[in-house]
């Protein structure tokens, strides 16, 4: 079973979280702290608004803080953040393979939706796995091997694509196959990308002649 993170893997959608939460706070007169952004770029949208309303002592409840994070993002993921280089080849390649295909994601599900119909991509997988919805963090192992259950295969017979150094590092945890791909956002952590996956790559393009030996289990070669 193939899995793919959204966020950074297959869209290029972390930097609109980070003009999200500069209007949000500079709306309210507020700046970004480090333990700010570390907490509410790493968690599920629950936990993040709570923190958000705890850390700065907001007058607004958790569902009013979602609430707006979603108004203002949605228009992006509905018209125009696009896909990473290389995301929907392969996509393309695993499909005329046959391999089972699904989301896992921390994306608040209309926002991950939106994002599948502006391009095009619901037929591509079997199924949608939402963090939010498990009541779990993708930095927690025990998310994966729900997700793998879900779909009824062992996780040692998963492989997730998958852009942040905690994610990668959990789902290696649970017993995944984890190809780490670079993004901007994380830049600073590639080191722990690298250490944290199986296989680590800087693009997606160019990766679709290594999927069939990706897929045959167990897979060795580190490809950085």
């Amino acid at each position: 079973m193939i899995f793919f993170d959204l966020d950074g893997t297959l869209i290029d959608s972390n930097g609109v979280w980070l003009q999200v939460d500069e209007a949000f706070l500079s709306k309210r007169g507020l700046v970004s702290t480090p333990e700010y952004i570390q907490m509410v770029s790493h968690s599920i949208f629950p936990a993040a608004a709570r923190f958000t309303k705890e850390h700065y002592g907001l007058e607004e409840n958790p569902e009013d803080i979602m609430e707006e994070w979603r108004d203002r993002a949605y228009d992006a993921y509905a018209r125009t953040i696009p896909l990473k280089p290389g995301a929907l080849e392969l996509l393309e390649a695993f499909r005329a393979k046959g391999e089972p295909m699904a989301l896992l994601t921390a994306s608040l599900p209309e926002l991950c939706r939106a994002a599948l119909a502006h391009h095009g991509l619901e037929g591509y997988f079997q199924g949608l796995f939402f963090a939010q919805e498990a009541g779990l963090e993708k930095r927690d192992p025990a998310v994966y091997p729900m997700a793998a259950e879900r779909f009824g295969v062992p996780p040692g017979r998963c492989v997730l694509f998958e852009d942040a150094p905690d994610n990668c590092a959990a789902a290696t945890k649970s017993g995944f196959t984890v190809v780490g791909v670079y993004d901007d956002f994380y830049a600073g952590r590639w080191v722990d990308v690298v250490e944290n996956s199986r296989i680590a790559v800087r693009t997606l393009e160019g990766f679709t002649p290594y999927i069939d030996s990706l897929t045959a289990f167990p897979y060795t070669e580190r490809r950085t």
